[in-house]
């Protein structure tokens, strides 16, 4: 975006417009022009609606004005905020007719501009031209309109219902799904914009603006492209810093789901992954779908969170136990063993025949004892050994019938609501009864209530408190372009970077060959490998375990036969036995930036798929936090008898390559594949520089 950003005069026009003009408002219900006229009129208060259709006369009662220029003679003082409800061959005309009538801000519903292709592209930067000359500042094209319920402003497709979650959304029916599911929790809308096509003003502004909006206590946010990935965090950092979470709403997990956004209007540039390291660097929350977007904002209304993942279940039946136990796993949630002295104060409060070693099952005990319940909550909720409180099955139901177990229920969900209050940790609660008497005193108290199993370990996994990861602020010294990137240069542009590389020799015919051969220091058994290509090991590339001279020999003359290579690496064979194989690597993102990854499995990392990232550079602690998070993390910290790997040294060249990364801005991808990892240390095997 060239412009700085929306003055806030501006965005006064566009939120809460003293006068409202509907360009092509109809009388035909089945158009735009029509819909949004309603609304308008409908909202009432003070604010003055003007319509406007080129043939004049009447619309729904009112008088239409031929032009907004006409429209604003009759009111006597220009417009704020203009709606543009015109097709596209309009769109310029009626863009110069709005600025004429001096608008501060249009909102485009027009559609069939830049998202249709290249002439659709040129009309929509002719309108964009004379709403930046004329100061105006532009929603959309290609949108479904705007709505303040705190000045109500109601312009979109549907009457939202007012809460205090700003929506910023690319897709205008999902909204009518997320602004449903808020209502139903009680829950609403502060704000609404319909991104569109963003030519002007885009979600990054609209994310600025709720900063200091005191409607909006939180921001919802479904977005198919972040145009300017700096900007976005900055944004979102300045919204969780005022105490606004932001909840993201992302596409593309699935190719299907790229292919869905690129369509429509976006192009979803930006990875999966690269989109979650940016939600980390920002503690922003991601969600795939707006039943769980919804959930977690729910959630977030109470200040309680969850410091780490390691949750405490409360069961009264062993496969209730056993089904949240894994759904927590699935989550990315932790359910450790307790032991003393939780296990103690949960044995004091229960029947002796409760397991209390987590899940925490009360065996039957609940139509005996229903305070139970309440007593294994309050000692989890109390205990250093869990973050987190998961209570899961049939607690709930006892209310819902007139008998003598109604009342101590909801004496005990009440005794629940007390001990969560008291302390800073999150219960949440999966029930088979979500409607009934206890379950809305839980509700009332701010804890999360759930019929599925799912949706609640979702909810919890959203309360843990996100451990930003912010790139490190350091000063990145300049460095020379890099423009050699075969791989004897890119060895030498890693070890100078201070990362250890395996010892070799580029030799380019057999007199070369013969020459490192007779090398004193040269120890079997060797490794050769042809240079020049992207994937070395792949086609045969890659010989290991030549024991001889004779077997060198033979398997250099055998490379150059099959593949002419522009080289050949002679290197010594590392020992493989006591170490583990990862890959660590850097991309420059065209959004975010450079992103450092990290993965095991070495040349076999594609086919695991245990990787991690985080937006670079990162330093030393925050390249332990990814190693750690992988799947196979314990092959790090030693397993099976096998000894621990060098951690200090190996999270030290993850920081080391992804500062190179960042210096370098011309590379567009730098990888160590394989990184060697072991108790002494740490070994690039190979490297690979891609310019950009």
């Amino acid at each position: 975006m060239s412009r700085q950003g929306p003055s806030v005069a501006s965005l006064d026009a566009l939120f809460s417009p003293r006068s409202v003009a509907i360009v092509g408002a109809s009388a035909d219900t089945a158009k735009w022009g029509n819909v949004l006229a309603r609304r308008a009129l409908a909202a009432g208060g003070d604010r003055e609606v003007l319509l406007v259709n080129r043939g004049g006369g009447q619309v729904l009662g009112r008088p239409a004005h031929v032009s907004a220029a006409a429209a604003a003679r009759a009111h006597g003082a220009a417009l704020d905020l203009v709606v543009l409800c015109v097709p596209v061959a309009g769109f310029v005309g009626a863009v110069g007719d709005a600025v004429d009538a001096g608008a501060r801000a249009i909102v485009a519903i027009t559609a069939g501009l830049s998202e249709a292709g290249p002439e659709g592209a040129r009309v929509e930067a002719e309108g964009l031209a004379l709403a930046r000359a004329a100061g105006a500042v532009l929603v959309g094209p290609n949108c479904l309109g705007v709505a303040d319920t705190t000045t109500s402003l109601q312009l979109a497709h549907a009457v939202l219902p007012a809460g205090d979650v700003a929506v910023l959304s690319q897709s205008g029916n999902l909204v009518l799904d997320l602004a449903d599911l808020l209502d139903r929790r009680g829950l609403g809308v502060s704000r609404f914009v319909s991104l569109g096509n963003q030519a002007d003003l885009g979600v990054v502004d609209f994310m600025r603006a709720c900063v200091d909006h005191d409607g909006t206590r939180a921001v919802a946010i479904y977005v198919e492209d972040v145009l300017d990935g700096d900007a976005f965090l900055a944004a979102a950092r300045a919204l969780r810093e005022a105490g606004k979470p932001v909840v993201l709403l992302a596409p593309g997990r699935t190719e299907a789901a790229v292919r869905s956004a690129a369509s429509h209007t976006g192009s979803l540039t930006s990875s999966s992954a690269v989109v979650d390291a940016a939600c980390a660097a920002v503690g922003a929350h991601r969600v795939d779908h707006p039943t769980q977007m919804a959930d977690l904002l729910a959630a977030l209304r109470a200040p309680r969170r969850a410091a780490g993942r390691r949750t405490g279940i409360v069961t009264d039946g062993g496969g209730h136990g056993a089904v949240a136990a894994d759904a927590l796993e699935v989550a990315g949630l932790q359910v450790p063993v307790l032991t003393e002295p939780t296990t103690t104060a949960l044995a004091a409060g229960l029947w002796e025949h409760s397991t209390v070693t987590n899940p925490v099952d009360l065996a039957g005990a609940g139509e005996q004892d229903v305070a139970s319940y309440a007593r294994a909550v309050a000692a989890l909720l109390a205990s250093p050994q869990v973050d987190a409180v998961l209570l899961t099955g049939y607690f709930g139901g006892y209310s819902k019938e007139e008998t003598d177990l109604a009342g101590p229920e909801l004496a005990a969900a009440a005794a629940m609501a007390s001990a969560v209050a008291a302390q800073d940790k999150p219960l949440v609660v999966q029930t088979i009864h979500p409607d009934s008497p206890s379950m809305r005193l839980l509700r009332a108290a701010g804890v999360p209530v759930h019929r599925d199993v799912d949706r609640a370990c979702a909810v919890l996994a959203g309360l843990v408190e996100p451990a930003t990861r912010r790139p490190e602020a350091r000063v990145v010294v300049a460095a020379e372009p890099v423009t050699d990137t075969s791989y004897a240069a890119s060895r030498e542009l890693v070890a100078a970077a201070g990362v250890a590389v395996a010892a070799s020799v580029s030799v380019t015919g057999r007199v070369g060959l013969e020459s490192a051969l007779s090398d004193p220091g040269m120890a079997y058994p060797l490794v050769l490998k042809a240079t020049g290509r992207l994937h070395k090991s792949e086609g045969g590339g890659v010989v290991l375990g030549l024991g001889s001279r004779a077997e060198v020999l033979e398997a250099y003359d055998d490379l150059v036969a099959r593949l002419d290579p522009p080289a050949v690496s002679v290197e010594e064979m590392a020992d493989l036995g006591e170490g583990v194989e990862l890959i660590v690597g850097c991309v420059r993102d065209p959004r975010f930036g450079p992103v450092v990854m990290v993965g095991l499995g070495g040349i076999f990392a594609e086919v695991l798929g245990d990787t991690s990232c985080a937006l670079a550079p990162v330093g030393v602690e925050t390249a332990r936090e990814l190693l750690l998070s992988l799947r196979g993390a314990p092959l790090l910290l030693g397993t099976r008898g096998r000894a621990p790997v060098d951690l200090d040294a190996l999270s030290d060249v993850v920081a080391r390559l992804s500062v190179l990364a960042a210096a370098h801005l011309e590379i567009a991808e730098l990888e160590l594949n394989p990184v060697l990892a072991g108790p002494g240390g740490v070994l690039a095997l190979d490297a690979r520089v891609v310019l950009g």
